[in-house]
């Protein structure tokens, strides 16, 4: 690969519930059928033997419950592989960010301390800075949502982005609660929309169903859609897994 060459970052996703892999459809975990896997450690290890250069992991029962019960298994994680994981649910303190930094996660996605409570949030982002503190958009409808994707906010995605850039944000993940899971197709439109106001970069989350579409958001590369995270459609092998970054980072998706 051309060390400028631009590709698409493709990012599985490691959903945990309960210490187990789940499935999570519109927002809603499940657990994984049996030949998923229910080892989140094992299945960060396949990721990694299959190429990948990134791991994104949501701790449901945190973003839900503020649990840390789920804490040991993600250090864990971070130990076993040697890509950088993000992390996303459940981040209500600057000590659990704190904590999850020492375990090793190199950045954490911010969904409902940003909204609920700007001010922590200030200190947090002050603290850690935009490399290591990333937005989470969880959309419905063109509305965010929060707290484990159960609460409605009333507040609209974009007018939301355009203040977190104005803080200094330089990243969000956007995901189309409506499309997570259900390998109904992304929705780029939010992710471009996203991307287009803020000029930050975006990470597009859901949907994704095979090659063709990871096609569809590599043409959106020079306007800030730079990674995809990837979940159910590489459980069911919907993609040679291997193929996949091979492809994206040969460029030839262009």
């Amino acid at each position: 690969m051309h060390p400028l060459k631009k590709y698409l970052l493709v990012i599985p996703s490691i959903d945990i519930k309960d210490g187990k892999t789940v499935r999570v459809v519109q927002g809603i975990p499940e657990l994984n059928c049996k030949e998923y896997g229910n080892d989140p450690v094992e299945m960060a290890m396949i990721w990694r033997a299959e190429n990948a250069k990134m791991l994104h992991v949501v701790d449901f029962d945190g973003a839900i419950d503020h649990s840390h019960k789920n804490f040991p298994i993600i250090e864990k994680i971070c130990s076993s592989v040697i890509i950088p994981v993000e992390f996303a649910g459940g981040v209500r303190t600057i000590e659990d960010a704190d904590t999850l930094f020492d375990m090793g996660i190199c950045r954490i996605a911010i969904s409902t301390m940003a909204l609920e409570n700007r001010q922590l949030f200030n200190k947090l982002f002050e603290k850690h800075g935009p490399n290591k503190v990333v937005i989470s958009l969880d959309i419905i409808d063109e509305e965010l949502i929060t707290r484990g994707r159960q609460n409605k906010t009333g507040i609209n995605y974009l007018s939301f982005a355009k203040e977190m850039t104005e803080l200094g944000v330089e990243r969000f993940v956007v995901t189309d609660i409506k499309r997570n899971g259900v390998l109904g197709g992304p929705n780029i439109q939010y992710s471009l929309n996203v991307a287009k106001l803020t000029n930050a970069k975006v990470t597009h989350s859901g949907g994704v169903r095979n090659k063709d579409e990871l096609l569809d958001l590599q043409n959106y590369l020079d306007q800030g859609i730079d990674s995809v995270i990837i979940g159910r459609a590489l459980y069911e092998n919907r993609f040679p897994c291997q193929k996949i970054w091979r492809i994206a980072e040969s460029g030839i998706f262009n």
